[in-house]
């Protein structure tokens, strides 16, 4: 120590003197401590020992006397080798994870120590010499200020496990990092060594990637159409909402097993294998074909195949199926109405060249030399060949505008309709004789009065028409029963009746069962259209000689109505 044992024992205080003047309160106040304490003391600092600095520890113990006297015994140990040895394996540590790929900075009490180039580099600081006069938390984002502090704690005794935080560069621009604390001794003091990495971009690509796969998800499972996704096998994956709507059956039923087995017809088996083939092999595939639902009816669909291909492996198969059901029958509706056209535009010239040819020859008759005809007879001809054509013409029309008028509601006064029909047909010859027994029971009925209007009209007149020229007085009895849900229209007449063999066809367009008249032969095709239209049915029955009864249900719409009316209007 460079002091004699005398000079001690004269002035204990002399070894003060001999301490480094920035370690000597740490040694007062920890002697101090123990003194008050009677605990163990130790300390490590400086010394200056004949004239050079060196690192010393003292460390003692206390022993009790009997007389309630404390004896201190400790020892004095020159501790510079072991300090320099400690202080060149830092130096060692510190070049080390110099250039490590992570960021590291080391800290006491939040002011910098070291930070490496990566720490350095991901900060945005350029040189050492930056980071003087900053702490570690102003590189910390305000919202993770008291988590970092929280860290520091918690690493006293062990570090602290990775967690998520958020940086602040030197620019101002926020990171996300994964960072975690370590305790560090570094020249002798206490302090904390903070390893982080900067995961901004893996975070914005797993955001990126979380987007697309929820998109991706959305979409899958709602587009307006069956989708599924097989394996490279042909085994189900996937099936979206559209696919069980439109099939019937659920993932849980068709996970890992062939989707050919559940909705493939069996006499198309061999189409589906073949598609599942081409489509295997990097093909695209488009078809028009049938599948089948859980409940055994077909459904008419588009086929959609696609491969999924990886390094031109491929990996699955998409399946994209497009009802088209509804188009089908549309086709077929147009077919049929295609048909219907020809054979309207055919009759229809048909039927008004017949009178105007027959009303031209009584012209060309009366122009005649000589001809001594009454012309009043002529007249009497035309007249009726033009009554002919009106009816007929109206008939066209009403056909018309029964096609393109939308179907209103309101209330229908089938008594009211009933006798006005009577009236306006009453030019027919019989009308008056015809006898009526009209019955209406129950609520009001809502409906489309111009249609049910356009079914009187026809049946009224057909039974006029067709009505038993002898030996029977001709009737006609109408019942209509109404409720909530419906109307049930019971026509029936005491007329010459249609055949079996003409029963089927009466609804045909332009089709006559009887030579007794000469109508247009479209009253009951417009009647059935009128029917349909108001989301109506209606059959028939009929003898020869005995009459035909008509049974016409129709929905009363009272319900949407009262639906689209305010409550002010019903209460008025």
């Amino acid at each position: 120590m460079g002091i004699s044992p005398e000079a001690i024992l004269e002035k204990a205080q002399v070894l003060d003197s001999i301490v480094h003047k920035d370690d000597i309160n740490n040694l007062l106040e920890t002697s101090a401590i123990c003194e008050n304490d009677a605990s163990d003391w130790n300390w490590q600092g400086r010394m200056w020992v004949r004239g050079e600095l060196r690192w010393m520890e003292i460390s003692s113990n206390n022993e009790s006397k009997a007389d309630g006297s404390t004896i201190k015994r400790g020892i004095i140990q020159d501790i510079t080798k072991r300090k320099v040895s400690n202080r060149n394996n830092e130096e060692s540590h510190l070049v080390s994870i110099e250039y490590l790929p992570i960021g590291i900075v080391i800290h006491k009490q939040g002011e910098f120590l070291f930070a490496n180039a990566q720490a350095r580099s991901v900060l945005q600081i350029e040189r050492v010499q930056d980071l003087k006069g900053s702490v570690v938390l102003d590189f910390v984002a305000p919202e993770f200020h008291q988590e970092f502090i929280d860290g520091m704690k918690d690493a006293v005794g062990a570090p602290r496990m990775l967690t998520e935080q958020k940086f602040v560069r030197r620019d101002g621009e926020l990171i996300d990092v994964e960072t975690m604390a370590i305790p560090f001794t570094l020249q002798g003091d206490s302090c904390y060594q903070i390893i982080f990495r900067d995961i901004t971009t893996r975070k914005q690509t797993d955001e990126r990637t979380k987007k697309n796969e929820t998109l991706l998800a959305q979409l899958f499972q709602n587009v307006p159409m069956a989708v599924v996704l097989l394996t490279d096998s042909g085994k189900v994956e996937q099936v979206n909402k559209g696919f069980e709507e439109m099939f019937g059956f659920t993932l849980e039923e068709l996970k890992g097993r062939s989707v050919n087995d559940f909705i493939v017809p069996v006499e198309l088996t061999h189409e589906g294998v073949d598609l599942n083939n081409l489509i295997t092999n990097h093909r695209v595939v488009s078809i028009e074909t049938a599948r089948r639902h859980r409940n055994g009816k077909l459904v008419d669909v588009i086929l959609y195949g696609m491969p999924v291909t990886l390094e031109n492996q491929t990996i699955g198969i998409y399946g994209v199926y497009v009802d088209i059901t509804d188009r089908k029958r549309v086709e077929e509706e147009l077919k049929i109405r295609n048909g219907e056209l020809d054979n309207f535009v055919y009759k229809v010239s048909h039927d008004l060249r017949a009178p105007l040819s027959s009303i031209l020859g009584l012209v060309n008759l009366a122009k005649l030399p000589g001809n001594t005809d009454n012309p009043m007879d002529y007249i009497d001809i035309i007249g009726s060949k033009v009554e002919h054509l009106d009816h007929f013409i109206s008939d066209v029309l009403s056909h018309s505008k029964n096609l393109k008028m939308e179907v209103s509601t309101s209330k229908v006064d089938f008594n009211n309709i009933i006798q006005q029909t009577f009236g306006d047909l009453n030019y027919l010859e019989g009308t008056q004789e015809m006898k009526q027994t009209i019955k209406i029971e129950g609520i009001e009925f809502y409906s489309d009065p111009w249609r049910i209007s356009e079914i009187m009209r026809n049946l009224i007149s057909n039974a006029i028409k067709y009505r038993r020229m002898e030996g029977v007085s001709s009737e006609v009895n109408i019942k209509i029963t109404i409720d909530h849900l419906r109307a049930e229209i019971i026509f029936a007449d005491n007329g010459i009746g249609i055949s079996e063999n003409n029963l089927a066809r009466i609804f045909e367009m332009f089709y006559r069962a009887t030579e007794q008249s000469d109508g247009s032969g479209i009253g009951l095709y417009i009647v059935k259209n009128a029917v349909e239209k108001l989301g109506g049915q209606i059959y028939v029955a009929s003898r020869i000689g005995q009459g035909t009864r008509f049974n016409i249900i129709l929905p009363n719409r009272v319900n949407s109505v009262l639906h689209s009316t305010s409550p002010l209007e019903v209460a008025q």
